[in-house]
């Protein structure tokens, strides 16, 4: 099993609301407010039980564990 290996022993339940909220993360990691915004009251039109809190949760974890990437130099010679 690899370092960034998605495959996970539990999966969520709804998987729909894990969509969203990896959606939001990547949002929250970019600083999207207005997209965090419309993902934040989607979920709270949708959610029903705490299943689906949990598999957005689940979502936001997922995508919250894998590093961020840095970006190359501009100028190679430091």
């Amino acid at each position: 099993m690899g370092l960034f290996s998605r495959k996970s022993s539990d999966t969520p339940v709804n998987p729909q609301m894990a969509e969203l909220g990896r959606e939001f993360a990547i949002a929250r990691r970019h600083g999207d407010r207005k997209t965090m915004r419309r993902i934040g009251r989607e979920f709270d039109n949708t959610a029903r039980s705490n299943a689906d809190a949990a598999s957005f949760q689940h979502g936001q974890q997922s995508y919250d564990a894998l590093p961020p990437i840095n970006p190359p130099r501009r100028n190679r010679r430091r």
